[in-house]
């Protein structure tokens, strides 16, 4: 035969890979038993699933009234994109507004995905951001700036803390 080393050599795995793919198929096949997710843990799911799109759109450009990562956020436009990735849920589109949905959570029992709400404009309710776990909060600040992570103990922040809403997307 006068067959080149190449053509031996893809040959030869081509074989091996023919039996390679056949010694598998006698191995037992293992399906895992269905998942059982209980109510809690799809809330945490999904909360988490928010938190990944908003660390996702870290240093987007504020922008007053916007509402995409192409044109920039402002603070209720931001939230209002995040929820609707992240849960499928259309907000209203004034942090006062996003302040009347959901359930009032005292900022001791806070968790990641909850809206904390300050008063940045000398009116309640004025700023919205969403709370991450560990007194880290995201949000889009004001014009200059591009959305970040900050803390919910920083002095600015602890006096201008109006409260916190848990929107459930169920």
């Amino acid at each position: 035969m006068n067959r080149t080393p190449s053509k031996q050599t893809g040959t030869f795995l081509l074989f091996s890979l023919l039996l390679s793919s056949i010694a598998q198929a006698n191995e037992p096949i293992v399906i895992p038993p269905p998942l059982r997710v209980s109510f809690i843990d799809r809330a945490t799911a999904t909360a988490q699933d928010v938190i990944d799109k908003a660390v996702d759109l870290l240093g987007i450009p504020y922008r007053f009234g916007g509402t995409t990562p192409e044109s920039g956020f402002d603070c209720s436009g931001f939230v209002r994109h995040v929820f609707r990735i992240g849960f499928g849920l259309i907000l209203p589109r004034s942090a006062l507004e996003q302040s009347k949905t959901g359930q009032a959570v005292p900022s001791t029992e806070l968790k990641p995905g909850d809206l904390v709400f300050f008063n940045t404009m000398r009116r309640a309710f004025s700023h919205v951001g969403i709370y991450l776990g560990n007194d880290q909060f995201v949000h889009a600040p004001r014009t200059g700036e591009r959305v970040r992570v900050d803390s919910m103990s920083d002095n600015y922040w602890i006096q201008r803390f109006n409260g916190a809403r848990r929107v459930n997307p169920e």
